[in-house]
């Protein structure tokens, strides 16, 4: 195995204990999810450019006959990327004790206030510094009203 199979390798690995992370760990972490709420996707020309270079790599390690191993390590890198970007929707989960948000978690006692732009973005103000939350439907910013009314 080479030293560039291994980085790919290295970061297939860490693709997945981030999906793993995402999608079985965080919803059971501190508590039971009161709400599941999709958000907007960011980043779109990031990802498309990444993806993008993945697919360079792959057609030049084909049309140079490259080790095949290396072509199956880039196309299941390419197809993690293209769930982790594409496939799978970020989220917001509400708890008893506070939210995970970008799969970091804030307990309710660090919210200063709590906002809602023109555009419908949830502006939550931290300690030092502000999160925008933009949710996919509209209806959402109200199930998120009444969650946290039930919860405090």
């Amino acid at each position: 195995m080479s030293l560039t199979d291994a980085l790919i390798l290295l970061c297939i690995l860490f693709g997945l204990a981030y999906a793993l992370y995402d999608e079985a760990i965080m919803p059971r972490l501190k508590g039971p999810t009161r709400l599941q709420v999709s958000l907007q996707r960011r980043n779109k020309l990031d990802s498309l450019i990444f993806i993008g270079l993945l697919l360079i790599l792959l057609w030049n390690n084909l049309s140079r006959h490259g080790p095949q191993l290396t072509t199956s390590l880039l196309l299941v890198l390419t197809f993690l990327a293209v769930w982790l970007f594409w496939i799978r929707r970020p989220k917001l989960l509400l708890k008893d004790r506070g939210i995970f948000f970008a799969n970091a978690w804030i307990a309710y006692s660090r919210i200063r206030s709590m906002n809602l732009s023109e555009d419908g973005i949830l502006v939550v103000q931290l300690e030092k510094r502000r999160l925008l939350i933009a949710v996919r439907e509209l209806d959402d910013l109200e199930r998120i009203y009444h969650a946290l009314l039930e919860i405090r």
